[in-house]
């Protein structure tokens, strides 16, 4: 179908950037861990994961998020006081619940009184709900607009939940954004939530059980796979319905990486090949609301995107929240 509709949402990427903190975690250290005696090859083949970050533990959601943001804003050419809206996203809460993390970045990249920060949680699938209000706030005139994604795993694993504690890492990342030019922007954005599913992987508020909490999962990796499979299934589809496209003509995808395993059936079930992929997963594990972003940053960075290609992004969490974007890439 030829792509002559205006965008739904005109926006641009103006910038991007992704930090991985601390040190690299082998599978085989987290391995030795939380599966002793076990061969750690074979860990690595079922998760297609073979290191993680893991945060120095005075590193905050704060710090981390300002770093990669100050890296965002610089290669979009922009001072922070230039943002009218920054949104930190984060699956795990933040440094405290009262008042929003947002402050305490917004504080360190020295803003007073500029613009709102706010706080957004939406488990996995957080950053494409983030990108869907920020493009909305561009398009109605209030931009520049920062999204940045901070995920501290790590303050929430225990090898007595080995499940949890040899897949999840630790990641930031950042972009800007602007007014789109011509048909720049979200050619289609969609976003669904099944509260009915919540309970496939959690992280209890310790306010409330009185007692530390880690990441959990609630049920088999059957369930979740099948849930996830469905949603991402019918997110990618959905989108490219909307913005009137065929996977065929979409030129890049970034799916959320919870696994490797996840991710070859992602490719497979939607018949994507692999010079349309970027595989970060094995490298970084999986670190939440942070998979897509950092996908984002690497593929803007690598000189590969051309204007007029077409971006899919496709996300799935805890939630269970699901959805997919079609972004058109400007001149």
């Amino acid at each position: 179908m030829p792509r002559t509709a205006e965008p739904l949402i005109p926006v641009r990427v103006l910038g991007t950037s992704s930090v991985l903190p601390g040190r690299a975690v082998t599978t085989a250290e987290v391995c030795e861990r939380a599966y002793p005696g076990r061969d750690p090859a074979e860990l690595v083949a079922r998760t297609g994961i073979e290191t993680r970050w893991w945060a120095d533990p005075e590193t905050t959601h704060a710090s981390l998020a300002a770093e990669a943001m100050r890296v965002a804003l610089d290669r979009a050419g922009m001072d922070a006081t230039q943002l009218l809206r920054l949104i930190q996203v984060n699956c795990t809460g933040g440094d405290m619940l009262l008042p929003a993390t947002a402050n305490a970045v917004g504080d360190a990249l020295g803003l007073r009184g500029s613009c709102d920060c706010i706080d957004l949680n939406n488990a996995c699938t957080g950053f494409l709900s983030a990108l869907d209000i920020g493009a909305r706030s561009v398009a109605t005139g209030l931009h520049p607009v920062g999204i940045v994604v901070s995920e501290l795993w790590s303050r929430h694993l225990d090898p007595s939940d080995p499940r949890s504690y040899v897949v999840f890492g630790d990641a930031a990342a950042a972009l800007v954004l602007g007014p789109g030019r011509g048909r720049e922007g979200l050619r289609a954005s969609w976003l669904r939530n099944d509260g009915r599913l919540r309970g496939s992987v959690t992280l209890a508020h310790a306010g409330l059980t009185h007692q530390p909490e880690i990441v959990r999962f609630g049920v088999s990796n059957k369930q979740i796979t099948q849930e996830a499979t469905s949603a991402i299934l019918t997110s990618a589809r959905t989108a490219l319905d909307l913005a009137g496209v065929t996977m065929s003509e979409v030129d890049w995808v970034l799916p959320h990486q919870p696994n490797g395993r996840m991710f070859d059936m992602l490719a497979r079930e939607l018949d994507i090949p692999a010079h349309k992929l970027l595989r970060v997963v094995g490298e970084i594990g999986s670190v939440g609301a942070a998979s897509i972003p950092v996908s984002l940053d690497r593929l803007w960075r690598s000189g590969k995107v051309q204007p007029g290609q077409l971006v899919l992004l496709v996300a799935v969490g805890s939630g269970i929240s699901y959805g997919a974007m079609i972004y058109e890439v400007g001149a």
